[in-house]
């Protein structure tokens, strides 16, 4: 019995140890391996769940504003020189004709400004207008309210030094166009 005792001791007891705990150690790793995947696989759903939320979110948003993309693409779509002067014709004829005078109207060969660094095709308008405060103020209004494409580039008002109700002022627009 002496001569197997080794041999017992070896293959019955240090093997099946050794063995169990490899097991044991390939188990504990597969089983990390799976609980980081199963994670990974949780976050990436969740990113997938908020991003299709977001979606549907801005989706909706598009939905209302759609009956108004038409309208918004033939205005953008429209000779702006021509709209802008004729918009300013209505807005003049409902104001009156002692507190507005238009004096010039040019629009710019060049395009500058914000037009000029911008990928969107933009024309400049120039218009000087004669008048009291309050109504320039609410042409302009009633011109911007018209006509949302229009960004204001640049703004020059005067006191006319004759007439202390009155000032000149110039403007000059952007007009975003497609």
């Amino acid at each position: 019995m002496h001569l197997y005792r080794q041999s017992i001791i070896l293959f019955g007891a240090v093997v099946p140890i050794i063995c169990a705990g490899v097991i044991v150690a390939l188990g504990s790793m597969v089983k990390s391996k799976m609980t980081t995947s199963f994670e990974n696989k949780q976050r990436t759903f969740k990113t997938y769940k908020q991003g299709q939320l977001a979606g549907i979110e801005i989706e909706s948003q598009i939905v209302r504003q759609r009956e108004h993309l038409q309208r918004w693409q033939e205005q953008l779509s429209q000779e702006t020189a021509s709209t802008v002067a004729t918009n300013l014709r209505e807005i003049s004829d409902k104001l009156p004709s002692k507190e507005i005078q238009q004096t010039a109207f040019e629009r710019p060969s060049s395009t500058g400004g914000f037009g000029a660094v911008a990928a969107q095709n933009s024309s400049q308008i120039r218009i000087a207008f004669r008048g009291t405060f309050r109504t320039l103020q609410r042409a302009f209004l009633e011109l911007e309210t018209r006509m949302p494409q229009l960004q204001l580039q640049e703004f020059k008002m005067d006191p006319i030094a004759t007439h202390a109700s009155l000032m000149n002022l110039q403007v000059t627009y952007t007009a975003w166009e497609n």
